[in-house]
């Protein structure tokens, strides 16, 4: 029996094991889901306000995307901080740390009476949001057993996606009856909460159970050109919906030269022995490195529908706000309750199977939203929908682990932060290049969102980019193919 912790001593993870038994590994899940709920929250829940917001500070549809697209920006960003910070800072410490910052995103981005206010709000909160999330994925795969991964990975998701599941429905309620401002205070409770939480039952200490140090410092240069290359992708995709096709050039190729050469930088710190911000040995694991291209595309596909769907619901089927959120409830609960029977399934079947199955349906949902016109039903938009969250719930407890249970244990936080980065970069790009997209094929289809009055023409522009979604998804599942273990192998998680 571990002794109980002296002032000096900071509670490390056996100690709390020991003062709380078997359940505490629960209880420690239970506190880093309530904050990811947080997180996940304000991801999602400010598109259904979009616009009304948009009318509020008369934003054109460019700037007005840069409240989802700045937010992602932010978490793609800050996500690969997150090892550094648990090592420097330890679990708790960084934790709680984030949940003050995204509590306080929240409260100024519902006062403000500024769009740049509101801009800068989001970002706060994205960088809360990307630290944030990898930690669930490194407790999982350390705190639990081989056998329990999957299962706790489904009990988590399905905590999860209750979040984004329950919260445009009442996100929509909100700004139909108080505007668009109510929306921001939503993620409050679930901060504070967190916050509670953390203080009793997460860790201080670093990952691995050692205490924190204040070892190598960040690596500030990697982190600054992933940002470079981070915002010059997206200002150059926007650009290319823009009159200066020079200009959307000239910051495409600024990003492709600043990811060349944060790879580069990466490779020379590894090769010195310094601290890498993103450690390029992970890619050498096949399965690690087909994972993270199913996460990119993956994430392209979810991200780009997440901003998709809301923008289809209100300009293109003209429904409320709250009815919005209403249709996509259903299949919210659903995924919810898919994850948690998938988790299950992911520690006795094979992960890439679970994946590819999962991608599949959700290319089968995007390609059916092409039958869809302005006199259906509203029930077969609600089946869709359930149809593409029973996907996501065959992918969302399998792929993090099909791709990091090969890793050795110490690249578990590094691997936790690269695909987390991997999977946001290609969010951040889906939710520009569906507002491109769907901006191009209304020009080519004789219509505009500015337009009044819902049209056929206008459903065949959504039409169109459904489509190409559906089509990554199907590309994805190729990938998905190569995340099966070569037989006899054994993972270096239960060799651990």
């Amino acid at each position: 029996m571990t002794s109980p912790p002296t002032p000096d001593t900071p509670p490390s993870m056996g100690v709390l094991r020991a003062r709380y038994g078997e359940r505490y590994r629960w209880y420690l899940l239970l506190s880093v889901m309530v904050g990811t709920m947080a997180s996940i929250m304000s991801s999602t829940i400010v598109n259904v306000a979009i616009p009304d917001m948009s009318h509020h500070f008369a934003l054109g549809q460019e700037r007005a995307q840069w409240v989802s697209s700045g937010f992602m920006v932010a978490m793609t960003v800050s996500m690969l901080t997150t090892p550094w910070l648990l090592s420097r800072y330890g679990y708790r410490r960084t934790y709680v740390g984030t949940m003050l910052l995204l509590l306080a995103g929240g409260v100024v981005g519902g006062v403000a009476n500024h769009y740049p206010l509101v801009l800068l709000a989001r970002v706060a909160e994205g960088l809360a949001a990307g630290v944030v999330q990898p930690i669930p994925a490194i407790i999982i795969l350390r705190a639990f057993e081989p056998h329990e991964q999957g299962r706790a990975s489904g009990i988590f998701g399905m905590g999860v996606v209750l979040a984004p599941a329950i919260g445009p429905s009442i996100g929509g309620v909100l700004v139909d009856l108080f505007g668009w401002r109510s929306i921001f205070f939503m993620v409050v409770p679930f901060c504070l909460a967190s916050i509670w939480l953390a203080y009793k039952f997460v860790p201080k200490t670093a990952p691995g159970g050692v205490a924190a140090t204040r070892g190598s410092g960040l690596d500030a240069r990697g982190l600054a050109l992933g940002t470079v290359g981070t915002l010059c992708l997206l200002n150059g995709l926007v650009e290319l919906r823009g009159d200066s096709p020079l200009q959307a050039a000239l910051l495409l190729a600024g990003a492709l030269v600043a990811f060349a050469a944060f790879v580069w930088w990466q490779r020379r710190l590894m090769a010195s022995g310094g601290a890498p911000l993103m450690n390029l040995a992970l890619f050498r694991y096949r399965q690690f490195a087909m994972g993270s291209l199913v996460a990119f595309i993956y994430g392209t596909a979810l991200f780009g529908s997440t901003y998709l769907l809301p923008v289809y619901m209100q300009v293109g089927l003209h429904l409320s706000a709250s009815h919005v959120g209403t249709t996509l409830l259903p299949a919210g609960i659903v995924l919810a309750f898919t994850i948690a029977g998938v988790g299950r399934l992911a520690d006795k079947q094979p992960t890439w199977l679970l994946v590819s199955i999962g991608l599949a349906l959700l290319a089968v949902s995007f390609a059916l939203m092409a039958v869809l016109r302005l006199d259906s039903p509203l029930w077969l938009l609600v089946v869709f929908a359930i149809v593409g969250r029973i996907g996501l719930g065959f992918i969302l407890p399998s792929l993090n682990l099909g791709s990091m249970r090969p890793l050795a244990k110490p690249l578990i936080p590094q691997g936790a932060s690269a695909i987390s980065f991997v999977r946001m970069l290609g969010g951040a790009v889906g939710v520009s290049l569906c507002a491109i997209i769907l901006e191009w094929r209304l020009a080519a289809h004789g219509d505009s969102l500015a337009n009044p009055v819902s049209t056929p023409a206008r459903l065949a522009a959504f039409d169109e980019v459904f489509l190409m979604l559906a089509g990554l998804c199907a590309l994805a599942v190729c990938a998905a193919w190569q995340l099966r273990e070569p037989p006899g192998e054994d993972t270096a998680q239960h060799r651990g």
